[in-house]
């Protein structure tokens, strides 16, 4: 990768945080509206995404519609942006303004079990807001993600992440970190949906195609013990809030491949039923079996 100066770290830095501090000033509905705005505009400047949503939903899709999709994925982003701006105000008082429980009997189980819970989640619905909230409704958790490539805003947001009390693991350095979170019992959130290459992952069906991922999640699970729950915060236009729903728990057998699979059987399932939230942007299926063309 190339190296990055420090005068676009900087600039990046500075154009991130007057974002927030413009939404962060307004109520969250009107946060949400100045989002959105910004959203359209990133959709009209970068036509790159939409065409990668467009070729996702052709590949995973086709019997949907798949502009309004495209578009619901877009309006999703803005609410991840907005709420993420109100970290700063988002307290134990007001969290359920933002946020209700729907299936948490099945987190309380897998905690009574006492080996730690893994929360498969990912780019659906406000996976930031999931991590956050929950852990001023019940606890603080860690959870995995891949440091930014610009530090600064790296910086800022572990920031962010860290205001409710969770910790950050970083990709780089985690899994000691992650596997004392466990014997303690805690709960551990990390994002299975996104492409990896084929030195490091395995090949699993995912809608239909086959889609390279990282069965480290299961190997880990199955060794620790950890109850495995999917859970997503999923945005509920009726009640105005979101709600992160923790889905029955996946069984680990110990076979790596089968059990990556069934996880990501439970993920496909919570897209499906909710296809304008997840993150369709993402060339989820670029690494391809040996031998197959590519698809993008």
């Amino acid at each position: 990768m190339a190296r990055r100066s420090a005068i676009r770290n900087r600039i990046e830095l500075l154009a991130v945080r007057a974002a927030l501090r413009a939404l962060e000033r307004r109520p969250p509905a009107e946060a949400v509206r100045l989002a959105g705005r910004w959203m359209r505009w990133l959709d009209r400047a970068v036509p790159r995404l939409r065409r990668t949503a467009l070729r996702n939903l052709a590949l995973a899709l086709p019997g949907v519609p798949h502009a309004p999709v495209v578009d619901g994925c877009f309006a999703s982003l803005a609410r991840v942006l907005a709420a993420v701006a109100h970290f700063p105000r988002i307290t134990r008082a007001n969290v359920h303004a933002w946020i209700g429980y729907d299936g948490f009997e099945h987190f309380e189980r897998a905690r009574a079990l006492g080996r730690g819970v893994l929360f498969a989640t990912g780019h659906l619905g406000n996976w930031e807001l999931s991590a956050y909230a929950h852990a001023l409704m019940t606890a603080p958790m860690s959870f995995v993600v891949r440091p930014l490539d610009n530090p600064l805003l790296d910086a800022l947001a572990t920031q962010y992440r860290t205001l409710s009390g969770n910790r950050v693991l970083g990709r780089r350095d985690y899994l000691r970190a992650l596997i004392e979170a466990l014997r303690a019992n805690e709960a551990v959130g990390v994002l299975i949906d996104q492409n990896v290459t084929a030195d490091r992952g395995v090949f699993i069906d995912f809608f239909g195609r086959k889609a390279c991922v990282d069965a480290g999640f299961a190997r880990l699970a199955h060794r620790t013990g950890a109850a495995v729950i999917p859970g997503f915060a999923l945005w509920d236009a009726e009640a105005g809030r979101y709600v992160l729903k923790f889905y029955p728990p996946v069984p680990m057998t110990g076979d790596a491949l089968a059990d990556t699979q069934a996880v990501h059987a439970a993920l496909e399932q919570a897209i499906r039923a909710h296809p304008d939230q997840w993150l369709w942007i993402h060339r989820r299926w670029k690494t391809r079996p040996p031998g197959e063309p590519p698809l993008y």
